[in-house]
């Protein structure tokens, strides 16, 4: 017996240094997968201490999204990507583009009252959508939805899809503050007064603030009329006016959930401190949930190919994210 329990006890301490040896740890795991995401990113940090401060916070997010992963009544994923080393007050200072008004939306006219609008609709498949944009390390997010939406309303009522310029309206809309920030409905403003807005390959994207380029925004590739604002905080009006052309709308775009969606119906959690912008392009359902289309312009990686699917019909009254708060569309009579 005693020889069998030191053979036992032998045994289990040496395999259990053996096992030590073969299974890495969880700090190594991590660190596989810090490097892993630096390679993919192309990365590169100026010295060993930004580097160990970057891992610190990639440690956190990363376990961060693998707890939100493993609840298992969450309807969406969460991902690694290019914001992975950032903390969420970097990320929400690097990528903030909305500037609210101080009060309420102001009223406009609303074309779209009495419509009938179809179950679904994907103005992407109906070729009003270019390519998804990355506005990098500037709060241009406004001239990125203001180029998105005329756009579409141009493909719509020309059946020609240009590729316009955000940097014109980051040079020229002086009511706005470039990458630090601005509306579209003011940029639906100096577009209609300018007389239209150029092409990206004439006053291509910078990603600062420039000065306006006088030689050049005289060359127009779309024009509008006006512009118009969706009812507040009316997801019937919003979806009316989506079921017509692509849509801006601002949202709470602040808490880690959204700075790592990566695929799913997004129902939060987010409050409604409006302050980023992306273009509505549709909406539609799952069989168990309705949602809309929503294009970002933080580039492919983020989200479903640069978009997200926020959840409709929430039964909120600003919906989700604050997503019926503040919406405009412009017109092209």
């Amino acid at each position: 017996m005693a020889t069998f329990l030191h053979t036992f006890v032998t045994s289990f301490l040496t395999y259990g240094i053996i096992f030590c040896i073969i299974v890495p740890s969880n700090a190594d795991l991590l660190n596989d997968e810090f490097e892993k995401w630096i390679k993919e990113i192309g990365k590169n940090y100026s010295n060993e201490d930004e580097k160990l401060k970057r891992f610190a916070i990639f440690k956190s997010n990363y376990q961060f999204i693998n707890s939100s992963n493993n609840n298992p009544e969450q309807t969406f994923k969460l991902g690694l990507n290019k914001y992975a080393d950032l903390t969420n007050q970097e990320f929400r200072a690097l990528l903030a583009g909305f500037i609210p008004r101080t009060g309420k939306q102001p009223s406009t006219p609303f074309r779209y009252e009495n419509v009938m609008p179809p179950s679904s609709i994907d103005w992407r498949s109906r070729g009003a959508v270019t390519s998804v944009k990355d506005q990098g390390k500037c709060g241009s997010c406004w001239a990125f939805v203001t180029a998105d939406a005329i756009e579409g309303i141009t493909k719509i009522t020309k059946g020609i899809l240009p590729t316009l310029s955000e940097q014109e309206l980051i040079d020229c809309v002086s009511e706005c503050k470039g990458c630090n920030g601005g509306r579209p409905d003011t940029a639906f403003k100096w577009v209609t007064k300018n007389g239209g807005l150029t092409n990206e390959a004439d006053y291509p994207y910078k990603a600062n603030n420039g000065i306006c380029d006088a030689t050049k925004v005289k060359d127009f590739a779309a024009a509008i009329t006006g512009y118009e604002n969706v009812p507040s905080g009316n997801e019937t009006a919003l979806m009316n006016a989506v079921a017509n052309q692509p849509v801006t709308v601002a949202i709470d775009s602040a808490g880690l959930f959204f700075q790592f969606y990566q695929s799913g119906i997004f129902r939060g959690p987010c409050g409604k401190n409006l302050d980023h912008v992306m273009t509505v392009v549709g909406y539609g359902g799952d069989g168990l949930n309705k949602y809309w289309i929503v294009r970002n312009s933080w580039g492919t990686s983020w989200g479903e190919n640069g978009y997200v699917r926020i959840w409709k019909d929430s039964g909120l009254g600003p919906g989700v994210c604050g997503i019926t708060l503040v919406s405009s569309y412009p017109v092209a009579d």
